[in-house]
C-alpha cells in the first residue's frame, strides 16, 4: 500500500510527519484525483482532506486514509495543524520540488511544527513502478497503439497536421483514456525537423515524413510514443535517416538494463547516430521516465548519471533533426529489470509508406 510506503521515510528521515499538497503526490499517496486536498501521514493517523466537491467520490474510491471533509471556512493548514497538535509532531516534512518556493514559504510559516524539506523522498518511491501501475501505463500505450493504427487511414495528401492531431486526441478518448498526456505532436515535411513542433494548418504533401508524439493517461498514468510515416515516397536520404534511427534505438534498448547509467544507455544509440555523420541532429536525450508524470526520473541523456533502478520505466526516442528538410523519431517505452528491459510499445517500427 502506499501508505505503508510513505511511512518508511518516517523511518529514515528526521521528521514526525509528511504533509503532501501538490496534486501529483496526492494522486500517488491516495489514487484519487482532486484538485484540491491536503494529504496527513504520521506514525499514529493517515488522514486525507479534501472539500464538498470531491468528498463522496474520494470516501468511495480511498481505502488507505481516512477521508475527511474540510468545511465551516477553515483553511488546509488550520486543519493539518490540528493533526499535528494531536500527535504532538515536532517536525514535518513537506515538498519542495513539487511546490512553487511561494508555497513551500506559506505553508511552513502557517503549520505548528518546524517545517523541513522532503527533498527527492516522492521520487525516490515513484521512480520504481509497482505491478498496477505497470498495467496502467501498459493499458494507456495500447489505447495510443490502437489510435495510431486508426490514424493512418487519415494521413493522406491535403490532411493537415491539425486535423491529425485533433484525430489522435479523438481516438485516444474514444477508446478510454481519461485524458491526454501532452498535447499531441503531429509534424510533417520540413516542420517535422522540429522536434517539439505544434501541429498547424500546413497540409501533408506527397514526400512528406510525418512525426507524430502522443499518449494518453489511464488511471493517472502515462503513455508516451512517438511514429514517424511516409507519404507516398522517400528519398534515399530519407530512407538512411529513418534506419539510422531506428538502428540507434534499438543500440540503446540494447544497452539499457538495472545499474546501467542513463548515459551510458543514451552513449549506445548516440554512436550510432554520430558514425553516420548525423552526431549533430540529435540535440536531446535518448528518453525520460514515465508515471504519474509524463517527464519524471530516471533520465535516459547525457546528464543521466544516475544507475537506472529495476522497476523504473523509461522512454527510447532518438532522432535525427534537418533543418528545412525533415526529421526522424522513433519512441517506446521501455521497463528496465536486472538483465535487461521489456519493451512495452507493440507498434511496429518499420518504415509505413502510406
Amino acid at each position: 500500500m502506499k501508505r505503508d510506503e510513505l511511512r518508511s521515510l518516517l523511518c529514515e528521515a528526521p521528521y514526525d510527519a509528511l504533509v503532501l499538497t501538490s496534486e501529483i503526490s496526492r494522486r500517488y499517496a491516495t489514487g484519487f484525483h482532486s484538485t484540491a486536498g491536503a494529504v496527513y501521514l504520521s506514525a499514529k493517523q493517515a488522514v486525507f482532506y479534501t472539500d464538498f466537491r470531491y468528498v463522496e467520490a474520494a470516501r468511495a474510491a480511498v481505502t488507505d486514509f481516512e477521508v475527511r471533509e474540510i468545511g465551516g471556512g477553515k483553511s488546509y493548514t488550520a486543519v493539518i495543524n490540528e493533526l499535528i497538535e494531536q500527535d504532538g509532531v515536532k517536525k514535518v516534512a513537506l515538498e519542495d520540488r513539487m511546490l512553487t518556493y511561494a508555497e513551500y514559504m506559506s505553508w511552513a510559516s502557517a503549520l505548528h511544527a518546524t517545517a523541513v524539506r522532503l527533498e527527492d523522498g516522492m521520487e525516490r518511491l515513484r521512480v520504481c513502478k509497482e505491478d498496477d501501475e505497470v498495467h496502467k501505463i501498459v493499458a494507456a500505450q495500447r489505447i495510443a497503439e490502437q489510435a495510431l493504427e486508426e490514424v493512418l487511414n487519415d494521413i493522406k495528401v491535403g490532411a493537415t497536421e491539425k486535423e491529425i492531431a485533433a484525430r489522435l486526441t479523438y481516438l485516444m478518448l474514444h477508446y478510454g483514456a481519461e485524458n491526454m498526456s501532452f498535447d499531441p505532436i503531429v509534424v510533417s515535411g520540413a516542420n517535422s525537423s522540429k522536434p517539439h513542433g505544434v501541429p498547424t494548418g500546413k497540409e501533408i504533401q506527397a514526400g512528406d515524413f510525418v512525426t507524430m508524439d502522443f499518449g494518453c493517461i489511464v488511471d493517472g498514468y502515462c503513455s508516451d510514443m512517438t511514429r514517424t510515416v511516409a507519404v507516398g515516397h522517400v528519398t534515399d536520404e530519407m530512407q538512411t535517416v529513418y534506419d539510422t534511427v531506428l538502428n540507434a534505438q534499438l543500440a540503446g534498448i540494447a544497452a539499457c538494463k538495472a545499474g546501467v547509467t542513463g548515459r551510458e544507455v543514451d552513449g549506445a544509440a548516440r554512436k550510432v547516430i554520430a558514425d553516420a555523420g548525423y552526431g549533430n541532429a540529435f540535440g536531446h536525450g535518448f528518453g525520460h521516465g514515465v508515471g504519474l508524470e509524463i517527464h519524471e526520473a530516471p533520465t535516459a541523456g547525457p546528464r543521466g548519471e544516475t544507475p537506472l533502478p529495476a522497476g523504473s520505466i523509461v522512454t527510447a526516442e532518438p532522432g535525427i533533426y534537418l533543418p528545412g528538410k525533415f526529421g526522424v523519431r522513433i519512441e517506446d517505452m521501455l521497463y528496465v529489470i536486472e538483465d535487461g528491459c521489456v519493451n512495452l510499445t507493440e507498434a511496429p517500427k518499420q518504415l509505413v509508406i502510406l
